[in-house]
């Protein structure tokens, strides 16, 4: 009994000793500061080690990131206007033709034969009304029997026209220089309006389709140049802004672009994916700081700066965010000194000790 006595009052000095041990060192560990550690100020408060920056100015280059597509610059699914037999293919798959080239041919006999009579009866209709002419200037007719042989033969003219527009129709040609696709039709097959023929693409230049953020909208006019990578390929590829959609996408909130690139070697293909970088603003002395430093708020955004020997919450105003910087636009002066670090242990009017780094 007097045993285990004492091994309950060894055990109770053993856990004592460790809350005293486990107390010291956490009063030691609230002592240090976000930098490492702490010293003790003028008058007994705990300076904070921390890291800062001095601002100063430099040349600032704003530049957007976005992802778009690339289009042919002309694109049209080939089809006939009428319904026939197909008589003649007159274009290779994969092939460049050129505008106006015949592409494919339908039969036309019956709308040959249809124009040879409509030919004849205009001609008969002329020779009528030349004769029908010549009886009124004798005044063997009357004015009326004139007028009538003369609208016959307009009708029969404009019969004719019509007759030739259906055999125009008859004959698919090119409507623009370009590269044609696969067929999928042959000779000897009936063709309608609604069956697709093929793909005809023009290629050189090609358009780069795109849309940024409505915040960016001013920074932005027709011929600003960009830049735009493909997967697949480490070349950078270079094309001009020709166009500018005049709203924006209220779903989106987003301002439609597109530019033109030359693509003389067929590289870029119309569907493929175009990693786009604009150059959107230059700034001279701009003030850049890192993006850590910048503690948001509920009416904005602050920075803490150190004056005296003190931190002072310095509310401001940013643009432009980069992967490491940020911009701002007010709030900071040349020379200031921004803390980089300690932000979750800084308040107003704490005594720090700060590290200026080299920015």
């Amino acid at each position: 009994m007097k045993k285990r006595y004492i091994l309950y009052v060894v055990l109770a000095f053993g856990l004592a000793y460790l809350v005293y041990h486990r107390i010291t060192e956490n009063k030691k560990i609230e002592g240090g500061g976000a930098g490492g550690g702490a010293a003790k100020g003028p008058k007994g408060g705990a300076t904070l080690n921390v890291d800062g920056i001095v601002v100063k100015t430099s040349d600032f280059s704003s530049n957007l990131e976005i992802t778009g597509g690339i289009e042919a610059n002309e694109a049209v699914t080939l089809r006939s206007e009428v319904a026939g037999l197909v008589t003649g293919i007159y274009f290779k798959e994969g092939s460049n033709v050129s505008k106006g080239a015949t592409l494919v041919k339908i039969n036309d006999r019956d709308i040959q034969a249809q124009l040879r009579e409509a030919l004849t009866r205009q001609n008969l209709s002329a020779s009528n009304e030349n004769r029908a002419k010549q009886l009124l200037e004798k005044g063997a007719i009357s004015q009326e029997e004139y007028d009538t042989s003369q609208a016959e033969l307009q009708a029969l003219k404009s019969q004719v026209q019509l007759i030739r527009a259906q055999l125009a129709k008859t004959t698919i040609i090119a409507p623009f220089s370009g590269k044609v696709g696969l067929r999928s039709i042959s000779v000897g097959e009936y063709l309608t309006p609604n069956t697709t023929i093929a793909n005809l693409l023009s290629t050189n230049p090609v358009k780069i389709s795109f849309s940024i953020p409505e915040k960016y909208v001013s920074q932005l006019k027709t011929n600003s140049n960009i830049s735009f990578n493909i997967d697949g390929n480490n070349k950078t590829y270079t094309g001009k802004i020709f166009a500018i959609e005049p709203g924006i996408n209220e779903q989106t909130r987003t301002l439609q672009i597109k530019a033109l690139a030359p693509n003389p070697n067929n590289e870029l293909l119309p569907g493929s994916f175009a990693k786009v970088k604009l150059s959107l603003s230059a700034i001279n002395d701009a003030i850049l700081i890192p993006t850590e430093a910048v503690i948001p708020v509920l009416k904005g955004k602050v920075v803490y700066v150190t004056k005296n020997g003190k931190a002072q919450q310095v509310p401001i105003e940013t643009g432009t965010r980069t992967a490491d910087q940020i911009l701002v636009l007010s709030g900071l002066s040349v020379g200031d000194t921004v803390l980089t670090t300690g932000a979750m242990a800084l308040k107003p009017d704490a005594e720090v000790k700060v590290n200026i780094a080299k920015n």
